[in-house]
């Protein structure tokens, strides 16, 4: 056997291990960017929903603000239409 046909049929078996380890480590890099890109998504969209939720605990007090006045109104109607009476 030639020399050059064995070192060649020595080192392919390796250069395949090698290409198989390397395209493994390439796909679990590429899994952790994309989970951290799902994980900054994520965190985006939890932001985004304390926002509205301060933003609705605002308008919920406002609306209860309002509520209060009509109640007083509605009583001092309430007490006028009864005193007329």
């Amino acid at each position: 056997m030639s020399e050059h046909v064995y070192l060649i049929s020595i080192s392919l078996p390796l250069m395949t291990l090698l290409l198989i380890f390397g395209m493994r480590y390439y796909a679990m890099i590429q899994q952790a960017k994309a989970r951290l890109a799902n994980d900054d998504a994520y965190r985006q969209l939890a932001a985004k929903a304390v926002a509205a939720q301060g933003d609705t605990a605002l308008a919920l007090a406002a609306i209860t603000t309002s509520l209060e006045h009509l109640k007083a109104r509605v009583a001092a109607v309430e007490k006028v239409l009864k005193e007329v009476e």
